[in-house]
């Protein structure tokens, strides 16, 4: 199974727009950071977790030729914006894409997207299937993902296991029971949003703790700010098997 970040920047990416810090303004690629999305690609299928303003530029980056699915963990603007561009795997395959989500982010996609499900199907519009995700494992073909509950202040937000590879991009809490389900991890992506206290995410510190604290063989940052700082700098603060991650880097499970 290969993993590829699609972007690795909180919800206004980075550089953000008319800032001229010198994280936003530099040349290093490293610190250009869209918003967060991740790629899964086994034997048999391809999917994306969350589908944020720029999935259309990420598609086309990537080069991404098959979608089979797309997986939300939130229904927060920056994971769920750009979902109207999976029409045009709907033309080329000729095929619904099946969507899995919650019953809550389900029901803030048909309001963000009301057009795809209205009763009036306006030619060309996305075509999808919706699965719920309860608490259980669920399968996308040959890929099992394990759902784990984070809180985003006081959102609930997903996280999923997908055999030793955990993936969490909004927590600022995770209870002992939902850590259970992520302790073995042998590859952790967790949020690290910037040095300062922040309500609803992880801080550079207490990411770094609860990286130490779940011990896996690698641990990449994602979900970045503009206010953590440059790439190059932010890199050599971190532990031995901490990483920040970066746009396009991917890694084989």
């Amino acid at each position: 199974m290969k993993v590829t970040f699609l972007g690795t920047g909180t919800s206004q990416g980075v550089p953000v727009i008319a800032c001229n810090c010198d994280v936003c303004q530099s040349l290093n690629p490293k610190d250009k950071r869209l918003r967060s999305s991740i790629l899964i690609e086994s034997k048999e299928k391809t999917i994306v977790i969350d589908t944020g303003p720029d999935f259309r530029q990420q598609m086309l980056r990537q080069n991404v030729q098959k979608l089979d699915a797309v997986v939300f963990t939130h229904a927060h603007k920056d994971h769920i914006a750009g979902l109207d561009d999976i029409r045009a795997f709907n033309f080329k395959q000729k095929a619904a894409m099946d969507i899995y989500a919650t019953s809550a982010v389900q029901e803030a996609l048909k309001v963000e997207f009301h057009y795809i499900f209205s009763d009036y199907k306006y030619p060309g519009i996305p075509q999808v299937n919706l699965h719920t995700i309860h608490h259980q494992d669920f399968n996308v073909g040959d890929i099992k993902l394990k759902p784990l509950e984070v809180m985003h202040f006081k959102l609930p937000v997903l996280g999923f296991r997908i055999n030793d590879f955990t993936y969490i991009t909004d927590a600022k809490t995770i209870s002992d029971s939902e850590q259970e389900k992520i302790n073995g991890s042998k590859v952790l992506v967790i949020n690290s949003l910037q040095k300062e206290k922040h309500i609803s995410h992880f801080t550079f510190e207490e990411a770094i703790l609860f990286a130490q604290k779940i011990g896996a063989e690698k641990t990449y940052f994602t979900h970045i700010s503009h206010k953590l700082g440059k790439h190059i700098d932010v890199s050599k603060e971190l532990p031995a098997a901490i990483e920040l991650a970066y746009d396009g880097l991917s890694f084989e499970i």
